[in-house]
């Protein structure tokens, strides 16, 4: 019943962000052979109609703001390529405290379409050599929404991304389709980090009909991610749809709640369908609930269904100290597809009942060779597959 809630909600989303008022006025942006980034902006401020044409890249060298719009369609048909300059990126990128992140572009307000069938290029290649030998540097977001009322993006390839590609911060109603994310290193240095979006204290997000190819979670879903639908996404190469992870900081309650992942091909993945959260000493705390991973078909992934309680933690402090995250109502509803390895899903819970009300139906997973292998800890699991998994140590 609340797939079927969050699908009307994807349909309600882009019906109400397809009905904005038409634009008065409109203006083309073209390359000025220097900093384009002046050029835009002025042109936002002034325009309800942003045209980036298609024989056109913008050059961007300085920060993106564009916050507190209202009523406005950016129409990216050709390329805004934000120019790798690290020295002045990590000085004048936009700084958000959640993990440490800075971004290119931050867009808010009310009421804006992004579309147009272009490219947003970040240029990722020198950031990714640099972190290698530089893990402190701060990489930039390609795009932020920030603090933005129905915004719709959609018909967008977004490549190179020196980090994660989207960053959905304080919105609501927000909707992304067809999307293509292409994140590969084209040196022995990995496209780390390269996340295809993550929510974060956001409400009704949809995120559908997408491609993505990179190095980190596909989709993850951080700290008061509420209501959100991903559908018909296509994965190669992530850490998976991902839960967490949560309960990281002390003093903070993290909330995931009311969440489906569905029709999800999974390749070439560390993870498939995952949730995870901190143990150990000194962190925060919080509650998963209502979370449906339904109808994925996964290839050459290492762990097709897991939760991770000692998530980051060693098996000592783990133990010592046990996750302060409630993980309950969670639904994986026919999974099927190979592993890695021999484990094809892994349910590991904390003690004391922190995992409640865990349900899987028709899991249909197979490893490279032998016996496929189910293991629990610490969870009663329910639903028609549930004979799959050994009698769990439950304390």
């Amino acid at each position: 019943m609340r797939a079927y809630s969050l699908l009307l909600l994807a349909f309600w989303t882009s019906l109400v962000l397809s009905s904005g008022k038409g634009s008065d006025a409109s203006c083309n942006v073209i390359s000025s052979g220097g900093d384009d980034a002046p050029h835009l902006l002025n042109a936002v401020r002034n325009c309800e109609t942003i045209v980036i044409p298609k024989s056109t890249t913008l050059s961007i060298r300085t920060r993106l703001n564009m916050t507190g719009l209202a009523d406005r369609h950016i129409s990216l048909q050709g390329t805004m390529k934000f120019e790798p300059d690290i020295p002045y990126w990590t000085g004048n990128g936009f700084f958000f405290p959640f993990q440490t992140q800075i971004t290119f572009w931050i867009l808010g307000g009310r009421d804006i379409v992004l579309d147009g069938g272009g490219t947003l290029d970040g240029s990722g290649q020198v950031w990714w050599d640099t972190f290698a030998t530089n893990s402190s540097l701060l990489r930039p977001i390609t795009l932020t929404i920030f603090q933005a009322t129905n915004v719709r993006v959609e018909n967008i390839q977004m490549i190179n991304g020196p980090e994660w590609h989207n960053l959905i911060n304080e919105g609501q109603n927000i909707l992304y389709n067809n999307i293509s994310i292409h994140a590969v290193s084209s040196s022995s240095h990995f496209a780390a980090n390269t996340d295809g979006w993550n929510v974060y204290r956001s409400d009704n997000v949809v995120i559908q009909n997408s491609v993505i190819f990179n190095g980190d979670d596909c989709v993850a879903f951080k700290p008061n991610a509420t209501n959100v639908l991903v559908s018909n996404l296509n994965c190669t190469g992530s850490h998976g749809i991902s839960v967490g992870s949560l309960g990281q900081f002390p003093g903070m309650f993290d909330i995931v709640e009311n969440v489906t992942a569905i029709d999800v091909s999974m390749s070439k993945a560390q993870n498939g369908a995952r949730i995870k959260a901190w143990a150990g000493p000194n962190v925060g705390s919080g509650i998963v609930k209502n979370i449906t991973f339904q109808n994925f078909v996964e290839s050459q992934v290492d762990h097709p269904v897991i939760i991770d309680q000692c998530y980051m933690t060693n098996a000592t402090a783990c133990s010592q100290f046990p996750s302060n995250v409630l993980i309950q109502d969670i639904w994986f509803n026919n999974i099927s597809g190979t592993s890695t390895g021999s484990v094809v899903a892994q349910l590991s819970c904390s003690p004391d009942g922190r995992c409640s009300d865990i349900n899987v139906n028709d899991l249909h997973l197979s490893s490279p060779s032998g016996t496929a292998r189910y293991t629990c800890q610490n969870v009663v699991v329910e639903g028609n597959s549930a004979s799959l998994f050994p009698v769990c140590t439950v304390t």
